[in-house]
């Protein structure tokens, strides 16, 4: 078995790779070439353990997840997490991957396929809520999907911030960084604007005026208490963009939406009905919510076994 950890991950990903990666998970999905059980959930006080198994026609995989928010406040990461790959055919485990930074790439490179479909072209400033990982993953793909010249953060640890903010130039050097007094401002100031929090409450302002015309990704709600969209957003949309129709049962984000009558179950669509179909919904304001799912840890997982394997990189161990 072929172990793969955060390192060698980083090492080995070619953003666009992975972008491209995504768009095929995507057209799997929209074809329905796949088998996903339901992603099941275990809590335990405030951990979240998720088990997300997903069999394609040459590999099936396993994610194992632990969510603990509350890990930030004592500097550790909020997402722990392994993913076995298996060969379809036989069954034999060919790869062990750390599932944390498998995570960070897959979702940040979902969140930039959600960019690329639902955003202008002309998009040239993003705004990131939010100075987790996931916060760092898409703003590195936002750049890769649309010509960003600033990067506008806010945050309400001015310290994780600003660590953030140096954190985030030595990758992109060429890119204009803002922090941002207030998610009012940043949401005036951004073109695209980036939720990745685990709030129970909006992030932003319920102010349609500041709403107008601006494209939303939804990427920190991942229950149904979570919520990180206000309701004005509702009024501006004719329909939500989702990664995949679990998040009408996951995320607060629609799910309160949907009881409140804000938004109808007809106006949820799977985005993957633009990737498969290469369409794009860029008019007026736009929102896509991602919660993610198996089948995109199973192509991304598969993605980089085989460049491992190509370019010699990874641990072998007999298990």
């Amino acid at each position: 078995m072929l172990i793969l950890n955060q390192k060698q991950i980083e090492s080995l990903l070619s953003r666009s790779e992975v972008l491209e990666a995504i768009e095929d998970a995507f057209t799997i999905f929209q074809e329905g070439n796949f088998d996903m059980p339901d992603r099941m959930h275990a809590n335990y006080n405030n951990i979240t353990l998720l088990l997300m198994p997903c069999f394609t026609s040459q590999y099936f995989g396993t994610k194992l997840v632990s969510v603990n928010p509350q890990n930030q406040a004592i500097g550790k990461p909020s997402i722990y997490g392994n993913m076995i790959l298996n060969d379809s055919e036989t069954g034999e485990p060919l790869a062990l991957l750390n599932g944390a930074a498998l995570t960070a790439v897959r979702t940040g490179a979902v969140g930039a396929t959600g960019m690329k479909y639902i955003s202008k072209e002309s998009s040239e400033s993003v705004g990131i809520i939010g100075t987790g990982t996931q916060g760092f993953t898409q703003a590195l793909f936002a750049c890769t999907v649309r010509p960003i010249k600033k990067i506008n953060v806010f945050d309400l640890d001015d310290k994780k911030l600003t660590e953030f903010i140096n954190k985030l130039q030595k990758k992109l050097p060429e890119i204009e960084f803002n922090g941002m007094n207030s998610s009012e401002e940043l949401v005036k100031k951004s073109d695209i604007i980036v939720c990745a929090t685990s709030s129970e409450n909006p992030v932003i302002p319920n102010d349609p005026n500041l709403l107008k015309d601006k494209c939303f990704i939804g990427i920190g709600s991942y229950k149904p208490n979570m919520r990180e969209f206000p309701d004005a957003l509702f009024s501006q949309i004719t329909k939500v963009w989702v990664d995949t129709p679990f998040a009408a049962k996951e995320s607060g984000d629609i799910v309160t939406p949907l009881e409140n009558n804000l938004l109808q179950k007809n106006q949820v669509n799977t985005i993957s009905t633009l990737v498969a179909n290469k369409h794009y919904d860029q008019a007026g304001t736009t929102f896509f919510k991602s919660v993610g799912m198996a089948l995109f840890d199973v192509v991304v997982a598969e993605y980089l076994y085989k460049k491992a394997i190509k370019e010699n990189i990874g641990t072998q161990a007999d298990l």
